[in-house]
């Protein structure tokens, strides 16, 4: 897989109270990825950003959440999230990442 594609599909860490109590309790980060990422593909990256052993990749397509404002309808844009568990020796340090 070539380098540059590497770099592209991890845009984002996804800090949340769920993602913190993943990464205390199942050794496990949550990432915004590209649309068109693949699992392999989120593994390869993580590997090669990281330098960390991935144990399992899991996808999710958030979908866009219709939202009012002011009277008005609008709607978020949908995106997707990659759960990555590492390794039990393996941790990464992504706070300042975002």
């Amino acid at each position: 897989m070539k380098q540059e594609r590497l770099l592209k599909i991890i845009l984002s860490p996804h800090i949340s109270e769920k993602a913190t109590i993943g990464v205390e309790k199942r050794n496990e980060y949550v990432f915004q990825v590209i649309d068109n990422a693949t699992k392999p593909e989120v593994k390869d990256a993580i590997e090669h950003l990281f330098n960390a052993k991935v144990k399992s990749v899991r996808i999710v397509n958030v979908r866009a959440k219709a939202k009012l404002f002011r009277g008005f309808e609008g709607k978020r844009k949908a995106w997707k999230k990659a759960y990555v568990t590492l390794q039990a020796d393996q941790k990464l340090d992504i706070i300042g990442a975002q």
